[in-house]
């Protein structure tokens, strides 16, 4: 069940900034909602302090992960992949599997700002009290990866939740960091939508373990079929799979709820194989070496935009480049240098 406003009560008003790293791992191997969306949001913090006792949770929690099934899905705008979510979470939670939605909603680069409404959009998995929903701002990351989405599986991960669905904006930046913290990574597409050919164009296709063409009902099943074909055909352009894993094309109505038994039979089918093959496995030994260079890139970029020194100096090589009295190039090496100096 999600977050609900009684979180207040569930942690007897205690100050969150007093709440240590082991008495969260309590709350949340017991399963308490409220400490693990306060968890999540720690992880989130860029407070010194709250990076300090997120590191510790997260390392405490490992011990109790890798029990779940990851699932990766990706679709532009308009797909419906927030009732297709819906739909597989309910069909998930009928069988007794607890259901962890990690949602992540387009920040503005204007503003800021992000809608964070898939919780407004999934009605039924929002009162079902096995599943977990946890909109996060993608912020300025690529692929519409939050930063700490790792890290939130992890807590997920911890808290008992055996299937965690991974949403992403699905805007075509960069879905490899998506793939690179999955064991499966779903494709949604719709008819009709004159991007067939894009879609193979920009390589998805190659990454994706399953294609579901979604809207599959009324006037829509035949052009779903037809399209269902065509990417079939454009699958047996590529290789072979490392994981000699052959991808699956479907369909559904999300909205009908039919067709969404088949996508988690494939799910099922595709982790009985890798798992048999040990590709699951050395697969998530490879997720962990990119949560690696992933965080020390993040670490890096933070500490440098964070630095005191290096704040002044940004805006003084702004104002000279927009005097055209400097060069990008030279700017970033008088940054550099001074970074190297600390």
């Amino acid at each position: 069940m999600i977050q609900k406003s009684n979180f207040k009560k569930s942690i007897k008003n205690k100050n969150a900034k007093t709440i240590t790293a082991s008495q969260y791992l309590k709350e949340i191997l017991n399963g308490n909602i409220s400490y693990l969306s306060r968890a999540i949001t720690l992880i989130e913090s860029t407070n010194k302090n709250d990076k300090v006792k997120a590191t510790n949770l997260i390392k405490s929690c490992l011990a109790y992960t890798n029990n779940s099934i990851r699932i990766g899905i990706t679709g532009a705008p308009g797909v419906g992949k927030s009732t297709f979510i819906e739909a597989l979470g309910t069909l998930l939670t009928s069988l007794n599997k607890k259901v962890a939605v990690l949602a992540i909603d387009p920040s503005s680069s204007v503003h800021k700002g992000s809608i964070l409404g898939d919780k407004t959009r999934m009605d039924n998995l929002v009162n079902d009290k096995n599943a977990f929903i946890r909109p996060s701002p993608a912020g300025d990351s690529l692929g519409g990866v939050a930063h700490k989405t790792k890290e939130a599986i992890i807590l997920c991960e911890a808290a008992g939740y055996d299937i965690i669905l991974i949403e992403t904006v699905g805007v075509g930046q960069s879905e490899v960091l998506v793939k690179s913290m999955v064991d499966f990574f779903l494709l949604l597409k719709i008819s009709g939508a004159g991007d067939e050919l894009q879609g193979i164009k920009r390589g998805i296709i190659e990454m994706a373990d399953a294609i579901v063409i979604n809207k599959a009902d009324g006037e829509n099943v035949k052009s779903a079929n037809f399209a269902k074909n065509e990417f079939s055909r454009a699958l047996h352009l590529y290789p072979q799979k490392e994981n000699h894993w052959i991808p699956k094309v479907t369909t559904c109505s999300a909205l009908n709820n039919h067709g969404i038994e088949e996508v988690w039979q494939i799910v099922l089918a595709f982790v009985q194989l890798t798992k048999s093959n040990n590709w699951f496995k050395n697969n998530r030994v490879n997720q962990n070496k990119n949560w690696l260079i992933q965080s020390i890139n993040q670490q890096l970029q933070d500490d440098f935009y964070t630095h005191k020194k290096i704040k002044i100096e940004l805006k003084k090589q702004i104002q000279n480049i927009e005097n055209h009295e400097s060069t990008p190039f030279e700017a970033t090496q008088k940054l550099i240098a001074l970074y190297r100096k600390k």
